[in-house]
């Protein structure tokens, strides 16, 4: 008997730059080759995912999973403005098809951090522009693979560049205050991404140039490096453009975006900052979704909050190898905090660790699960658990030290090694 109610999406989830490779047009790539990148090491061929999905598409058949989220990457199917590469649009097609002769639900993200240069070039994320041409991008990929889905993730983690951004200024003010104490602000989880922001803050003076050289201005706009409010509205029109596209065309498939959220956790008078940071990263989105088919909730850890800052990770707590605390109970907390507000159904579209040890991965995996079937139990409709990742890939600036994987990767050989955890996944379908 499954852990879970029947049709439930169980499964692992990847993106594109992460685990492709040679993703040589988008923003990312571009600052992986900078002079003061800081990248800790450039992507290169990643986990060659781009020839190698089938391989790893039947490991997670033949572990029991019935569901694969991955990207379409938007700067291999637009190379230039007003090209679009018909030979890429048939690789994801390969893919999709894919993963229906193996039994996979596929779970497309249109959109997962990594932008084409030229759209940089023209403004980025800050440029009214980018609603336009996001719509045109959805129209072309619909068009061309809508027939073959039934769920369509348009952004990842839309709420990440004001993640970002925030971070970054508290960043600032750390180093500020106490360079000689300074600590990378991603120790605490508060930002779920890989970011090297102690290099970020020091290459800032070296790259005006670079920058220049590559996107035409000396501050680009890309998604993953943080942004304003007005960037913030201009990602919920591009969601919502793309959801009117999706719809007129295949009203039948299920469209929503996700977001990265934290368990807030008052401590000692923090209860109202913990709820301006709710607002911040949840609420004010609910107007722009509340009429989307269902919510990606991506989770990862916790935050406690003070009544002036939040407080980081407790002393002595279990850390991952991205320095969040370890808290699979964050899960739980959080689809129960979005059910109050947002009514669809939800899908818990990333939830995971990095590390070595894959009996922790397991642990953590058994009781964020046993948290969703706590909340269907009452009658919240979670419909799918995807876990991150499926793959040891490229965690952004991070790099490839960080161990999210099911599935570990040979750097040499690309050997694909199935890990214990990936089995124990896949069998809480027929526990």
């Amino acid at each position: 008997m499954s852990k879970f109610p029947k049709n439930f999406l169980l499964g692992a989830a990847t993106a594109a730059h992460q685990v492709e490779g040679n993703n040589t047009n988008s923003d990312c790539w571009a600052q992986e080759q900078m002079p003061h990148s800081t990248y800790k090491e450039r992507s290169g061929i990643a986990c060659d995912h781009y020839n190698r999905y089938a391989e790893d598409i039947k490991l997670m058949k033949n572990a029991g999973l019935n569901a694969y989220r991955f990207s379409i990457e938007w700067a291999r199917i637009q190379p230039e403005e007003g090209v679009f590469d018909d030979n890429v649009i048939d690789h994801y097609r390969n893919v999709i098809q894919t993963c229906h002769e193996n039994g996979l639900e596929p779970v497309v993200t249109l959109f997962h951090f990594s932008s084409p240069i030229w759209i940089i070039r023209k403004g980025g994320w800050e440029a009214d522009t980018i609603v336009e041409d996001f719509e045109k991008y959805v129209t072309y990929v619909i068009k061309s693979l809508g027939s073959e889905l039934t769920y369509v993730c348009t952004i990842n983690e839309a709420n990440m560049g004001l993640q970002v951004a925030a971070i970054s200024r508290h960043y600032m003010k750390m180093m500020q205050q106490a360079a000689e104490a300074a600590t990378s602000g991603q120790d605490d989880g508060k930002i779920q991404m890989g970011l090297n922001l102690e290099a970020m803050m020091e290459n800032m003076k070296f790259q005006a140039d670079e920058n220049e050289a590559i996107f035409g201005t000396s501050q680009p706009h890309c998604f993953n490096l943080g942004g304003s409010e007005h960037s913030d509205m201009l990602t919920m029109q591009c969601h919502q453009a793309a959801k009117k596209v999706i719809k007129s065309m295949y009203p039948n498939i299920q469209v929503g975006l996700t977001l990265s959220l934290h368990d807030f956790q008052p401590v000692d008078g923090g209860e109202a900052l913990a709820k301006a940071e709710w607002e911040e990263e949840f609420t004010h989105y609910v107007p722009f979704i509340q009429d989307d088919d269902f919510l990606g909730v991506q989770n990862y850890t916790r935050t406690l909050v003070g009544p002036d800052e939040d407080l980081g990770v407790p002393e002595n707590a279990e850390r991952t190898q991205m320095g969040y605390e370890y808290y699979p109970q964050g899960l739980e907390n959080v689809i129960r905090a979005v059910a109050k507000d947002f009514k669809g159904n939800l899908i818990v579209t990333e939830n995971g660790i990095a590390s070595a040890d894959d009996s922790r991965r397991m642990n953590f995996i058994q009781t964020a699960t046993d948290g969703v079937v706590h909340c269907i139990e009452d009658g919240i409709p979670v419909k799918g658990y995807f876990y991150w990742s499926l793959l040891d890939n490229f965690e952004w600036q991070m790099g490839y030290q960080m161990q999210f994987g099911l599935v570990s990767v040979n750097r040499d050989t690309m050997e694909r090694s199935p890990k214990e955890s990936l089995g124990y996944l896949g069998s809480l379908l027929s526990m």
